[in-house]
């Protein structure tokens, strides 16, 4: 059985833990507001650019002349997957969770025969995805310097992606966050960038009962689509950013408060454990005085 004072160093121990982890609770509750509210702004935006493209896309009919963002290279031998990820820990499964997403999709993948290349957003997945994929991570992007999610990141990966596309580096291109629903629930999703997936009826919600409108583009379609499409695998990695944002500080806060209940659990038990070993001890200590009274 540990000493009393043993046992009052792991009280003090598990007192400071769990005022830490208190701590980090509250600083993700404060950070989760702006989060959540950051991605939920911008999930319009992007689903109505994923309407636009579609309603575009509907005018090439065959893929003659259109973009290869759009239609593709007409191969899908080579796929590079961009696991977006957070660069810190402590939020309970959030960084497993998108992981073992990716890894599954990568193992099929490599199953079938295909060149799986691999784009981590994020020191954690990296770390994570080493030790049995290290070989097909190609690089990684670092964002501990970034305090705030900006759509000049999303940008330069973006760029990024689309310099490897333009020298013929994967012909598919699939992006991995956690989407945000709760605090409770955060859920990894796979969205394919390249070439870009869009919603098969491209209309509002009644696009298939209702009369279809007619447009008129000026530029024509295909300037637009030239400007669009680069603009828009930006718009998809910001949201994912910012959705995976979001998803980082409720999974921390829900991790943190869980740890900080298991923390007063862990105190409650010790300062049990620590009054029976104290009370034990003095009633020893009793016993051997009368004993030795009794004695002489």
């Amino acid at each position: 059985m540990p000493s009393l004072k043993d046992l009052r160093n792991r009280i003090a121990s598990v007192t400071a833990t769990q005022k830490i982890t208190k701590a980090m609770q509250m600083v993700a509750a404060a950070k989760l507001r702006r989060a959540q509210e950051a991605a939920e702004a911008a999930r319009p935006y992007a689903e109505r650019m994923d309407k636009v493209l579609a309603r575009l896309g509907r005018w090439i009919d065959d893929g003659q002349g259109a973009s290869p963002l759009l239609v593709g290279t007409g191969s899908d031998k080579t796929h590079l997957l961009v696991i977006a990820s957070a660069e810190r820990g402590l939020c309970g499964g959030f960084n497993g969770n998108i992981a073992r997403l990716a890894r599954q999709q990568a193992r099929k993948l490599l199953s079938e025969g295909k060149t799986v290349k691999i784009l981590c957003v994020g020191r954690k997945a990296r770390d994570v995805l080493r030790r049995d994929l290290g070989s097909h991570i190609i690089d990684h992007i670092d964002l501990r310097g970034v305090r705030q999610v900006a759509f000049v990141n999303a940008d330069e990966i973006a760029s990024r992606l689309l310099e490897l596309f333009e020298a013929g580096e994967f012909d598919v291109c699939t992006l991995f966050f956690s989407r945000f629903q709760s605090v409770l629930t955060q859920e990894p999703t796979m969205l394919q960038l390249i070439p870009a997936r869009l919603p098969e009826s491209g209309g509002g919600d009644n696009a298939e009962s209702g009369p279809r409108a007619v447009y008129e583009y000026e530029p024509d379609e295909d300037e637009i689509l030239t400007e669009l499409l680069p603009l828009n695998i930006a718009t998809q990695i910001f949201r994912g950013l910012l959705e995976n944002a979001a998803s980082e500080q409720g999974a921390r806060m829900t991790a943190m408060d869980s740890a900080t209940r298991n923390a007063g659990d862990m105190i409650d038990k010790l300062t049990l454990l620590y009054n029976r070993s104290r009370q034990a001890q003095i009633t020893k200590e009793l016993i051997e005085i009368v004993s030795g009274a009794e004695a002489l």
